[in-house]
């Protein structure tokens, strides 16, 4: 999991690092060609642009840096983290859901991805098989019990 989302990183340097080389100084000379740039519109927009993709790339290596030291202190052996399949019930409903504890860029819940910060993501976190899980979400109370686990250690 670690790897796919070093590689989606990756992708999303490498297109906006292609924006920033390529795609925005030529929009920024097509701007500036037209004239006075101090209503210059398209002029103001690139260098807007060129600015957020500036911040952006550096929020991306940031996060690349960190993926290492996430991957040993977030995925645990023995007990839910990051990568962790979990199967819970609900001990008043009875019905069983399966969650992949997952980075928020991520999430996907309809392929049942949850962010590991999201409220269940916490609750469910450090949880070993057999324990209950007291989930408080704004509009309810739900408890837990998580019946099967399957870290991330143990897929690879």
């Amino acid at each position: 999991m670690i790897e796919e989302m070093r590689r989606k990183l990756g992708k999303e340097i490498e297109a906006l690092t292609h924006e920033l080389a390529i795609t925005l100084p030529q929009a920024i000379a097509t701007a500036v060609a037209m004239g006075d740039l101090r209503e210059n519109s398209e002029y103001k927009a690139a260098l807007e642009r060129q600015q957020l993709v500036q911040a952006r790339l550096g929020q991306l290596h940031q996060r690349l840096a960190s993926l290492a030291e996430i991957a040993n202190t977030e995925a645990p052996t023995d007990r839910v983290g990051l990568g962790s399949k979990v199967t819970v019930i609900d001990l008043e409903t009875s019905e069983t859901e399966t969650f992949q504890l997952v980075l928020a860029e991520m999430m996907d819940i309809d392929a049942g991805h949850i962010s590991l910060a999201s409220p269940l993501g916490r609750a469910l976190k450090d949880r070993k098989v057999g324990e209950e899980v007291l989930l408080r979400l704004p509009t309810l109370v739900r408890r837990l019990r998580v019946t099967d686990l399957i870290t991330v250690h143990q897929m690879e």
